[in-house]
């Protein structure tokens, strides 16, 4: 690791610790050539993936854009902000799990509204309003009563 103030290629680990949930290594480090002490940060290194758009088009998937979506879908619901960034942890795991390389925009909204659907229903409709391009009250009714189909089986099931 070379030192950002001399540039020297000698220095020793001092200290290591999981940083970003167990996803990298923080280490404070020491130049054994001026002393200076610094910090690097240590990674998976993972492939690129493309997201296919339903036009054909690529583009990187970025997590960013995941968050920002939740985040306008769970706006004045329970949802913390931490709960959306471990949702969208979780969602990306999943990406990664599937795909090698590519996956479709379907797929990853797909991932999404599975997610919400088990996690709060007011964020599900909003997302789904937006990802499946609402045009009325019949689709929100529609998906409302899908949504309450689904809690009367459930109950039934556990009775």
């Amino acid at each position: 690791m070379q030192c950002p103030t001399c540039q020297n290629t000698d220095s020793r680990v001092l200290e290591s610790r999981s940083a970003d949930t167990g996803k990298s290594v923080r280490r404070r480090r020491e130049c054994l050539n001026c002393n200076f002490r610094f910090t690097t940060y240590e990674r998976v290194e993972t492939m690129p993936i493309s997201v296919i758009k339903k036009d054909g088009s690529r583009e990187l998937f970025k997590k960013d854009k995941l968050v920002t979506g939740i985040s306008r879908a769970c706006e004045k619901t329970t949802f913390t902000s931490e709960a959306i960034i471990n949702f969208v942890d979780g969602i990306e795991s999943q990406i990664i799990q599937e795909s090698n390389k590519d996956i479709k925009s379907s797929r990853i909204g797909d991932l999404i509204l599975k997610g919400l659907r088990k996690e709060n229903e007011v964020a599900y409709i909003r997302y789904a309003s937006v990802y499946r391009k609402f045009n009325g009250v019949k689709d929100f009714i529609s998906t409302l009563e899908s949504l309450k189909g689904t809690s009367k089986n459930e109950l039934a099931s556990i009775l």
